[in-house]
């Protein structure tokens, strides 16, 4: 990094971070980082992508692009990234030549892989379900006779939100699985009948610093996030284990930033699902509930500064607003002034341009004094709020 804050004569706004994607993680990342003052240059294929009202420069091009990444880095003193689908082998390039990326290639390569990342995780001996590759249909059948059905079969990469997982309940759905994620490599996964999925939003610094957030409770449906809930429903032991358990991912990766662990609870036993190496959606409620956001603490590891210890100030829930199943194009928000009568209410609308089935395009935060009071307010936000047509609609 060519600047830090460790310079007592540095003013923040000297520092320029350099982020890769400019959709509502790194918005939200931008917006703790202009509070503290910093610059900010993002890379993004979209020019009107919801970071764009906060760069003080935007390079719109693919997530991949080498020219662009080094572009990117030349003009920034730290890069890091709110997509996985960044270019790993530019990183290691940039990394090579002695520029600061955090969480660093190496971390990205890894968990960017479904399959690289539960070998890793396998390896350094922390807990995941039962998985093999798939490497032909006659082996998949095999692997399936062997776990038993339901099983998962997942694509190794580019996939994100469910979007790369296919449910295989019985024989007759294997090969209609492989058809789907033809010419991708795959993997299978044991399914887990789960009691709860957890997440744990876990930062660590360039010195080694680790700082645990609260354990978040987390609703999906049809694979994409639904509702988060802090403090988690589980008793301390699972809480106390679940935060051991992510930390120790932390600790094995050696990264910088935030991370975000989700786990499956299943007959009490924590397994892990998948690693989000950057700020993650159950991540979000830390923004009103917390002493310090997810979005702070990523900026303050990647900087070198010291972590703060995260504190939950009041019971929280947090729920996605995802577009219609039935349309695409341009949108906007009814319901806002009813929305807005209800206590404990923050609104987060991200700023996409148009709205796709399932897209998220922002998310409601309600405090309340229990879990049980601000699942009923957010229920009722959520009947208000809808995701209305705007003229020209398809």
């Amino acid at each position: 990094m060519k600047n830090s804050f460790d310079n007592l004569q540095l003013s923040p706004n000297d520092i320029t971070l350099g982020i890769i994607g400019g959709g509502q993680l790194g918005k939200m990342i931008g917006i703790e980082a202009k509070r503290m003052s910093l610059r900010l240059a993002y890379l993004d294929p979209d020019k009107d992508c919801p970071a764009s009202t906060l760069a003080d420069k935007l390079i719109v091009s693919d997530y991949r692009d080498k020219k662009s990444i080094f572009e990117l880095a030349k003009i920034t003193d730290v890069l890091t990234y709110e997509i996985e689908l960044a270019n790993s082998s530019v990183l290691k390039e940039l990394e090579s030549r002695g520029f600061a990326v955090h969480p660093d290639s190496g971390v990205l390569n890894i968990i960017q892989n479904k399959l690289r990342q539960k070998r890793f995780l396998k390896e350094k001996g922390i807990p995941v379900p039962d998985f093999e590759e798939v490497t032909s249909f006659e082996q998949a059948k095999k692997i399936c006779n062997k776990f038993g059905y339901p099983l998962v079969l997942k694509a190794c990469e580019d996939s994100y939100d469910g979007r790369g997982n296919f449910l295989i309940k019985s024989a007759n759905d294997v090969n209609r699985g492989i058809q789907y994620f033809e010419g991708r490599r795959c993997m299978i996964e044991k399914f887990i009948h789960f009691v709860k999925e957890v997440s744990v939003m876990v930062a660590r610094n360039t010195k080694g610093q680790i700082e645990s957030f609260p354990v978040a409770e987390n609703i999906h449906t049809n694979n994409i996030l639904d509702t988060t809930i802090v403090p988690a429903r589980i008793n301390g032991k699972v809480v106390s284990r679940a935060k051991s358990i992510a930390e120790k991912v932390v600790k094995s990766f050696k990264g910088v930033g935030v991370f975000g662990i989700e786990m499956f609870l299943a007959n009490d036993k924590l397994m892990i699902n998948e690693v989000a190496p950057r700020p993650h959606n159950s991540g979000h409620y830390s923004i009103e509930a917390c002493s310090v956001s997810q979005f702070e603490q990523h900026i303050r590891a990647i900087l070198g500064l010291p972590l703060a210890r995260p504190r939950l100030m009041s019971p929280v829930v947090m729920m996605n607003i995802l577009g219609s199943p039935k349309y695409t194009g341009e949108y906007f928000f009814k319901g806002i002034d009813k929305a807005f009568t209800v206590p404990g209410l923050k609104l987060h609308f991200y700023g996409k341009k148009i709205t796709k089935p399932q897209r998220k395009l922002g998310h409601i935060t309600i405090t309340a004094e229990n879990i049980e009071e601000a699942l009923s307010r957010a229920n009722l936000v959520r009947n208000l709020l809808t995701v209305g047509k705007r003229h020209g609609y398809k």
